[in-house]
Protein backbone atom coordinates (compact mmCIF):
# COMPACT_ATOMS: atom_id res chain seq x y z
CA UNK A 1 0.00 0.00 0.00
CA UNK A 2 1.55 3.22 -1.05
CA UNK A 3 1.99 5.96 1.24
CA UNK A 4 -1.13 8.37 0.81
CA UNK A 5 -0.69 11.70 -0.90
CA UNK A 6 -3.16 15.01 0.20
CA UNK A 7 -5.11 15.02 -2.33
CA UNK A 8 -8.24 17.48 -1.84
CA UNK A 9 -11.76 15.50 -3.21
CA UNK A 10 -14.08 17.70 -3.83
CA UNK A 11 -17.55 15.62 -4.64
CA UNK A 12 -21.65 15.32 -3.96
CA UNK A 13 -22.62 12.69 -1.23
CA UNK A 14 -25.71 10.75 -1.35
CA UNK A 15 -28.10 13.61 0.00
CA UNK A 16 -26.44 15.42 -3.01
CA UNK A 17 -24.55 18.04 -0.56
CA UNK A 18 -21.43 18.99 -1.66
CA UNK A 19 -18.32 17.94 0.53
CA UNK A 20 -14.82 18.16 0.68
CA UNK A 21 -12.44 15.40 2.07
CA UNK A 22 -8.45 14.69 1.81
CA UNK A 23 -8.16 11.04 0.52
CA UNK A 24 -5.77 8.80 0.22
CA UNK A 25 -4.72 6.81 -3.25
CA UNK A 26 -5.80 3.19 -2.81
CA UNK A 27 -5.96 1.91 -6.57
CA UNK A 28 -4.66 -1.41 -7.42
CA UNK A 29 -1.13 -1.17 -8.79
CA UNK A 30 -0.84 -1.29 -12.30
CA UNK A 31 2.54 -2.43 -13.77
CA UNK A 32 5.02 -0.71 -15.90
CA UNK A 33 7.16 -3.43 -17.18
CA UNK A 34 5.76 -3.12 -21.17
CA UNK A 35 6.72 0.67 -20.42
CA UNK A 36 10.58 0.00 -19.50
CA UNK A 37 11.55 -3.23 -21.28
CA UNK A 38 13.28 -3.02 -24.43
CA UNK A 39 10.80 -3.13 -27.69
CA UNK A 40 10.71 -6.75 -28.62
CA UNK A 41 9.48 -7.50 -25.10
CA UNK A 42 6.38 -4.86 -25.65
CA UNK A 43 4.26 -6.95 -27.49
CA UNK A 44 1.30 -4.92 -26.50
CA UNK A 45 2.51 -1.63 -27.26
CA UNK A 46 3.54 -2.63 -30.64
CA UNK A 47 0.89 -5.13 -32.09
CA UNK A 48 -2.53 -4.60 -29.88
CA UNK A 49 -2.68 -1.22 -29.88
CA UNK A 50 -2.37 1.03 -32.87
CA UNK A 51 -2.23 4.60 -32.62
CA UNK A 52 -0.25 6.66 -35.54
CA UNK A 53 2.62 7.69 -34.61
CA UNK A 54 2.59 11.69 -34.19
CA UNK A 55 4.52 14.57 -36.95
CA UNK A 56 5.47 18.16 -35.21
CA UNK A 57 4.38 20.83 -37.03
CA UNK A 58 5.20 24.40 -36.69
CA UNK A 59 1.68 26.07 -36.66
CA UNK A 60 -1.68 24.58 -34.98
CA UNK A 61 -4.38 23.32 -37.63
CA UNK A 62 -7.84 24.77 -37.88
CA UNK A 63 -8.94 21.24 -36.36
CA UNK A 64 -7.61 17.72 -35.27
CA UNK A 65 -10.93 15.95 -36.16
CA UNK A 66 -11.06 13.78 -39.29
CA UNK A 67 -12.91 15.26 -42.48
CA UNK A 68 -15.42 12.91 -41.99
CA UNK A 69 -16.62 14.33 -38.54
CA UNK A 70 -17.06 17.41 -39.99
CA UNK A 71 -15.14 20.55 -38.51
CA UNK A 72 -18.30 22.79 -36.83
CA UNK A 73 -21.31 20.91 -37.09
CA UNK A 74 -22.69 20.30 -34.19
CA UNK A 75 -21.49 17.23 -33.10
CA UNK A 76 -20.09 15.71 -29.89
CA UNK A 77 -16.77 15.66 -30.93
CA UNK A 78 -16.58 19.26 -32.25
CA UNK A 79 -18.10 20.69 -29.41
CA UNK A 80 -15.86 19.10 -27.11
CA UNK A 81 -13.21 19.74 -29.08
CA UNK A 82 -13.64 23.55 -29.50
CA UNK A 83 -14.31 23.51 -25.65
CA UNK A 84 -10.79 22.14 -24.85
CA UNK A 85 -9.56 25.04 -27.22
CA UNK A 86 -10.88 27.72 -25.80
CA UNK A 87 -9.99 26.32 -22.07
CA UNK A 88 -6.39 26.24 -23.10
CA UNK A 89 -6.55 29.32 -24.16
CA UNK A 90 -8.14 30.98 -21.41
CA UNK A 91 -6.22 28.89 -19.01
CA UNK A 92 -2.37 29.39 -20.38
CA UNK A 93 -3.48 33.45 -20.10
CA UNK A 94 -4.45 33.18 -16.95
CA UNK A 95 -1.63 31.86 -15.70
CA UNK A 96 1.06 33.93 -17.04
CA UNK A 97 -0.96 36.91 -16.19
CA UNK A 98 -0.28 35.51 -12.48
CA UNK A 99 3.31 34.61 -13.04
CA UNK A 100 4.04 37.21 -14.32
CA UNK A 101 8.05 36.45 -15.83
CA UNK A 102 7.16 32.85 -17.38
CA UNK A 103 5.78 32.42 -20.66
CA UNK A 104 4.46 29.00 -22.16
CA UNK A 105 6.11 27.23 -25.11
CA UNK A 106 3.87 25.56 -27.43
CA UNK A 107 4.06 22.76 -29.93
CA UNK A 108 1.43 21.07 -31.88
CA UNK A 109 1.00 17.69 -33.40
CA UNK A 110 -0.74 15.76 -35.38
CA UNK A 111 -1.37 12.05 -36.95
CA UNK A 112 -1.90 10.92 -40.55
CA UNK A 113 -4.79 9.54 -40.09
CA UNK A 114 -6.80 11.93 -38.50
CA UNK A 115 -6.44 13.47 -34.45
CA UNK A 116 -3.04 15.29 -32.81
CA UNK A 117 -2.57 17.84 -30.34
CA UNK A 118 -1.12 20.85 -28.47
CA UNK A 119 0.96 20.95 -25.86
CA UNK A 120 2.08 24.34 -23.30
CA UNK A 121 4.43 24.11 -20.77
CA UNK A 122 5.96 27.27 -18.87
CA UNK A 123 9.11 26.23 -16.46
CA UNK A 124 11.07 28.54 -14.07
CA UNK A 125 8.92 30.92 -13.73
CA UNK A 126 8.57 33.48 -10.90
CA UNK A 127 5.58 31.56 -9.30
CA UNK A 128 5.63 27.74 -11.20
CA UNK A 129 8.17 26.15 -10.86
CA UNK A 130 6.56 23.91 -14.01
CA UNK A 131 2.85 24.11 -15.32
CA UNK A 132 1.79 22.55 -18.14
CA UNK A 133 -2.04 22.68 -20.02
CA UNK A 134 -2.52 19.57 -22.85
CA UNK A 135 -5.13 19.49 -25.20
CA UNK A 136 -5.29 15.96 -27.88
CA UNK A 137 -7.43 14.32 -29.93
CA UNK A 138 -7.50 10.94 -30.54
CA UNK A 139 -8.30 7.92 -32.94
CA UNK A 140 -6.92 4.28 -32.35
CA UNK A 141 -7.60 0.74 -31.70
CA UNK A 142 -6.88 -0.19 -27.91
CA UNK A 143 -6.19 -3.60 -25.81
CA UNK A 144 -8.85 -4.60 -23.91
CA UNK A 145 -6.76 -3.41 -20.78
CA UNK A 146 -6.38 -0.37 -22.10
CA UNK A 147 -10.09 0.19 -22.05
CA UNK A 148 -10.43 -0.98 -18.76
CA UNK A 149 -8.02 1.36 -17.80
CA UNK A 150 -9.83 4.79 -19.70
CA UNK A 151 -13.62 3.13 -18.17
CA UNK A 152 -12.62 1.85 -14.59
CA UNK A 153 -14.96 -0.89 -14.52
CA UNK A 154 -14.00 -4.96 -14.09
CA UNK A 155 -17.17 -5.14 -15.60
CA UNK A 156 -16.01 -3.89 -19.35
CA UNK A 157 -13.47 -6.47 -19.85
CA UNK A 158 -13.62 -7.21 -24.03
CA UNK A 159 -12.11 -9.94 -25.68
CA UNK A 160 -10.68 -8.60 -28.38
CA UNK A 161 -9.12 -4.51 -29.36
CA UNK A 162 -11.41 -2.21 -29.34
CA UNK A 163 -12.14 1.12 -32.00
CA UNK A 164 -11.79 4.68 -29.99
CA UNK A 165 -12.19 8.44 -30.39
CA UNK A 166 -10.88 10.29 -27.30
CA UNK A 167 -10.58 13.81 -26.60
CA UNK A 168 -9.48 15.58 -23.56
CA UNK A 169 -7.26 18.90 -21.82
CA UNK A 170 -4.93 17.94 -19.09
CA UNK A 171 -2.98 20.19 -16.66
CA UNK A 172 -0.69 20.38 -13.57
CA UNK A 173 0.39 23.37 -11.91
CA UNK A 174 3.43 23.28 -9.55
CA UNK A 175 4.09 26.27 -7.39
CA UNK A 176 7.77 27.15 -6.32
CA UNK A 177 6.44 27.89 -2.92
CA UNK A 178 5.76 24.79 -0.59
CA UNK A 179 2.71 26.69 0.71
CA UNK A 180 0.76 26.86 -2.55
CA UNK A 181 -0.68 23.89 -3.37
CA UNK A 182 -0.31 21.79 -6.60
CA UNK A 183 -3.60 21.52 -9.34
CA UNK A 184 -4.80 18.69 -11.43
CA UNK A 185 -7.37 19.03 -13.74
CA UNK A 186 -8.76 16.70 -16.25
CA UNK A 187 -11.62 16.53 -18.65
CA UNK A 188 -12.38 14.26 -21.48
CA UNK A 189 -14.63 12.54 -24.09
CA UNK A 190 -14.60 8.87 -24.72
CA UNK A 191 -16.05 7.12 -27.84
CA UNK A 192 -15.59 2.97 -28.28
CA UNK A 193 -17.24 1.52 -31.32
CA UNK A 194 -17.68 -1.75 -33.03
CA UNK A 195 -16.13 -2.94 -36.29
CA UNK A 196 -17.10 -5.85 -38.27
CA UNK A 197 -13.62 -7.76 -37.71
CA UNK A 198 -13.64 -6.69 -33.51
CA UNK A 199 -16.53 -8.68 -32.37
CA UNK A 200 -17.95 -7.89 -29.30
CA UNK A 201 -16.58 -4.27 -28.95
CA UNK A 202 -19.04 -1.89 -27.01
CA UNK A 203 -20.65 1.40 -28.37
CA UNK A 204 -20.51 3.78 -26.07
CA UNK A 205 -19.43 7.16 -25.23
CA UNK A 206 -18.96 8.98 -21.80
CA UNK A 207 -17.79 12.64 -20.23
CA UNK A 208 -14.94 12.38 -17.29
CA UNK A 209 -12.27 13.92 -15.12
CA UNK A 210 -12.59 16.04 -12.45
CA UNK A 211 -9.88 18.33 -10.29
CA UNK A 212 -7.26 17.59 -7.68
CA UNK A 213 -6.02 20.06 -5.39
CA UNK A 214 -3.08 18.43 -3.67
CA UNK A 215 -1.32 20.53 -0.83
CA UNK A 216 2.04 20.03 0.98
CA UNK A 217 0.51 21.64 4.19
CA UNK A 218 -3.02 22.36 5.19
CA UNK A 219 -4.74 25.38 5.25
CA UNK A 220 -8.88 24.59 6.11
CA UNK A 221 -9.24 28.09 4.71
CA UNK A 222 -8.41 27.02 1.26
CA UNK A 223 -10.02 23.83 1.73
CA UNK A 224 -13.51 26.08 1.82
CA UNK A 225 -12.32 28.58 -0.45
CA UNK A 226 -11.60 25.80 -3.03
CA UNK A 227 -14.96 24.43 -2.39
CA UNK A 228 -16.92 27.73 -2.17
CA UNK A 229 -15.58 29.37 -5.37
CA UNK A 230 -15.31 26.34 -7.50
CA UNK A 231 -19.27 25.53 -7.72
CA UNK A 232 -19.41 21.94 -6.97
CA UNK A 233 -16.46 20.46 -8.64
CA UNK A 234 -17.20 16.91 -8.57
CA UNK A 235 -15.17 14.14 -8.17
CA UNK A 236 -15.35 10.73 -6.90
CA UNK A 237 -11.21 8.72 -6.26
CA UNK A 238 -10.07 9.55 -9.53
CA UNK A 239 -13.01 9.51 -12.23
CA UNK A 240 -16.23 10.74 -12.72
CA UNK A 241 -19.03 10.40 -15.23
CA UNK A 242 -20.66 13.43 -15.77
CA UNK A 243 -24.38 13.46 -17.99
CA UNK A 244 -23.62 16.11 -20.48
CA UNK A 245 -20.77 18.33 -22.12
CA UNK A 246 -22.73 21.39 -20.33
CA UNK A 247 -22.36 20.49 -16.82
CA UNK A 248 -18.81 19.17 -17.65
CA UNK A 249 -17.96 22.91 -19.06
CA UNK A 250 -19.55 24.58 -15.82
CA UNK A 251 -16.98 22.39 -13.64
CA UNK A 252 -14.03 23.25 -16.05
CA UNK A 253 -14.60 26.98 -16.41
CA UNK A 254 -14.82 27.26 -12.41
CA UNK A 255 -11.57 25.68 -11.53
CA UNK A 256 -8.91 27.90 -12.58
CA UNK A 257 -10.61 31.06 -10.99
CA UNK A 258 -10.99 29.07 -7.74
CA UNK A 259 -7.43 28.36 -7.57
CA UNK A 260 -5.88 31.82 -8.12
CA UNK A 261 -7.10 33.57 -5.07
CA UNK A 262 -5.34 30.48 -3.02
CA UNK A 263 -2.37 31.00 -5.43
CA UNK A 264 -2.04 34.23 -4.74
CA UNK A 265 -2.31 34.18 -1.08
CA UNK A 266 0.04 31.27 -0.14
CA UNK A 267 2.62 32.33 -2.99
CA UNK A 268 4.87 35.10 -1.45
CA UNK A 269 4.74 32.82 1.77
CA UNK A 270 8.12 32.97 3.43
CA UNK A 271 9.57 29.14 3.74
CA UNK A 272 12.92 27.44 4.92
CA UNK A 273 15.00 24.69 3.62
CA UNK A 274 12.86 22.27 5.57
CA UNK A 275 9.81 23.22 4.38
CA UNK A 276 11.18 23.39 0.24
CA UNK A 277 12.28 19.43 1.56
CA UNK A 278 8.96 18.41 2.08
CA UNK A 279 7.17 19.58 -0.37
CA UNK A 280 9.86 17.61 -2.51
CA UNK A 281 8.92 14.57 -0.54
CA UNK A 282 5.04 15.25 -1.40
CA UNK A 283 5.93 15.79 -4.86
CA UNK A 284 7.96 11.94 -4.65
CA UNK A 285 4.33 10.61 -4.32
CA UNK A 286 3.22 12.56 -6.58
CA UNK A 287 5.26 11.04 -8.89
CA UNK A 288 4.56 7.76 -7.99
CA UNK A 289 0.83 8.30 -8.02
CA UNK A 290 0.77 9.97 -11.38
CA UNK A 291 3.17 6.71 -13.11
CA UNK A 292 1.67 3.76 -11.37
CA UNK A 293 -2.07 4.55 -10.64
CA UNK A 294 -3.65 7.51 -12.39
CA UNK A 295 -5.93 6.52 -15.17
CA UNK A 296 -5.44 8.51 -17.19
CA UNK A 297 -1.81 8.41 -17.47
CA UNK A 298 -1.63 4.58 -17.71
CA UNK A 299 -3.82 5.09 -20.37
CA UNK A 300 -1.50 6.84 -22.37
CA UNK A 301 0.80 4.85 -22.01
CA UNK A 302 -1.19 1.80 -22.54
CA UNK A 303 -2.14 3.44 -26.29
CA UNK A 304 1.35 4.53 -27.53
CA UNK A 305 0.30 8.48 -26.51
CA UNK A 306 2.99 11.18 -27.22
CA UNK A 307 5.21 10.63 -23.91
CA UNK A 308 6.96 14.18 -23.91
CA UNK A 309 3.26 15.39 -23.61
CA UNK A 310 2.30 12.72 -20.91
CA UNK A 311 5.03 13.33 -18.78
CA UNK A 312 3.86 17.15 -18.76
CA UNK A 313 2.40 16.33 -15.63
CA UNK A 314 5.39 15.62 -13.80
CA UNK A 315 7.09 18.05 -11.22
CA UNK A 316 10.44 19.63 -12.34
CA UNK A 317 12.16 18.44 -9.11
CA UNK A 318 11.34 16.19 -6.33
CA UNK A 319 12.90 13.59 -3.55
CA UNK A 320 13.37 10.66 -2.28
CA UNK A 321 14.41 9.65 0.91
CA UNK A 322 13.38 6.08 2.90
CA UNK A 323 10.91 5.69 4.88
CA UNK A 324 10.82 9.29 6.25
CA UNK A 325 8.50 9.78 9.15
CA UNK A 326 7.85 13.71 10.08
CA UNK A 327 7.66 14.37 13.71
CA UNK A 328 4.03 13.52 15.27
CA UNK A 329 1.95 16.87 15.82
CA UNK A 330 4.25 18.63 13.59
CA UNK A 331 2.29 20.51 10.47
CA UNK A 332 3.61 17.69 7.93
CA UNK A 333 2.33 15.03 10.25
CA UNK A 334 -1.27 16.71 10.04
CA UNK A 335 -1.14 16.39 6.30
CA UNK A 336 -0.21 12.55 6.58
CA UNK A 337 -3.06 12.40 9.18
CA UNK A 338 -5.49 13.94 6.68
CA UNK A 339 -4.94 11.86 4.41
CA UNK A 340 -4.97 8.17 6.43
CA UNK A 341 -8.25 9.87 7.95
CA UNK A 342 -10.74 11.42 5.55
CA UNK A 343 -13.34 13.93 6.67
CA UNK A 344 -15.84 16.70 5.69
CA UNK A 345 -13.70 20.10 5.78
CA UNK A 346 -17.26 22.11 5.75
Amino acid sequence: MPTATATLSVSFGPSKKPHLSFCPFGATSITLTNFTSPPIRRPMTTSAVSIEKETVISERPHTFLRQTDGEDNGSIRSRFQSMILEMQESVCGALEALDGAGKFKEDAWTRPGGGGGISRVLQDGAVFEKAGVNISVFYGVMPPEAYRAAKASAADQKPGPVPFFAAGISSVLHPKNPFAPTLHINYRYFETDARKDTPGAPRQWWFGGGTDLTPAYIFEEDVKQFHSDGGGVIRDGNFVIFSNISILRECADSVVPAYIPILEKRKDTPFNESHKAWQQLRRSRYVEFNLVYDRGTTFGLKTGGRIESILMSLPLTARWEYDHKPEEGSEEWKLLDACMNPKDWI
